[in-house]
């Protein structure tokens, strides 16, 4: 079987997604994976990244927050919690960002933890880089081979999240999340769990929220991932840009998906 790491950002324990989280253990358990889960609310997770990061930093020093986290990832100085959540991120198979959608994007406290813990040499400045190779990324580097999810709630209707709806296409809000911070380290992104009208549901729908959740949570590993491009595949040319021809029939951000 196979491990998975929950990161769940929510300051309430009762909220609906505490209970996501809940079922995601209970599901993801009584199938035989080993899980583990970083809450960072009853951690009491430190989100501000500054130099209290790096054991050895001197605050007499400029702080080139970037520089300091490579120093410190390759000098093994990096403060004790950003070390732990790493070490989970390299024991897991599969990672869960569990949260509610606050502003068209991560809680604080969620974005603070991939501040930290995203340290350079870790999750960013991997690979050697040269001509038309910008480094291990987007598809590549120290998480490639791992699969991720996300599961979110949001307070708005399904159709605002549409092509034409208000708020806009819901994959292109949660670009930055699911191209950006999990498939840049490497990660396969599966498509999100996503649970609108969140303060509105009742029982019947809890009920069926729950089932369509299980049924996700069982396919984690077999569920074919969103196809982004590869940054080293051959797509994109020496700037970085998509070759001319490729993405054609396609709109917006999804001409970066070979299907």
């Amino acid at each position: 079987m196979s491990r998975l790491l929950i990161i769940h950002a929510h300051p309430e324990p009762r909220s609906l997604s505490s209970a996501l989280k809940d079922v995601a253990v209970e599901t993801l358990t009584a199938q035989g994976h080993e899980v583990q889960v970083s809450d960072l609310y009853a951690m009491n997770w430190k989100a501000v990244a500054d130099s209290a990061d790096f054991t050895t930093h001197s605050d007499s020093d400029r702080l080139h927050y970037a520089a300091a986290s490579k120093t410190a990832y390759q000098e093994g100085t990096q403060a004790a919690d950003i070390l732990a959540e790493q070490q989970k991120l390299l024991w897991a198979d599969g990672v869960i960002l569990n949260f509610p959608l606050w502003w068209f994007g991560l809680p604080a406290i969620l974005k603070g933890w991939i501040d930290r813990v995203y340290a350079c040499g870790f999750a960013y400045g991997v690979g050697a880089q040269g001509g038309a190779r910008w480094g291990d990324r987007y598809g590549e580097g120290t998480l490639m081979g791992k699969r991720a999810m996300l599961a979110v709630t949001l307070g708005g209707r399904e159709p605002h999240y549409t092509d034409r709806g208000v708020n806009g296409r819901l994959f292109d809000v949660l670009w930055p999340i699911q191209h950006g911070i999990l498939f840049y380290p490497g990660m396969s992104v599966l498509p999100p769990f996503a649970l609108y009208q969140a303060d509105r549901l009742d029982d019947a729908r809890w009920v069926e929220a729950r089932e369509s959740f299980q049924a996700r949570l069982k396919d984690f590993f077999t569920e074919i991932p969103i196809a982004f491009r590869t940054q080293n595949g051959g797509d994109y040319d020496e700037q970085q840009v998509l070759r001319e021809g490729l993405g054609s029939g396609k709109d917006g951000l999804m001409i970066h998906l070979s299907r």
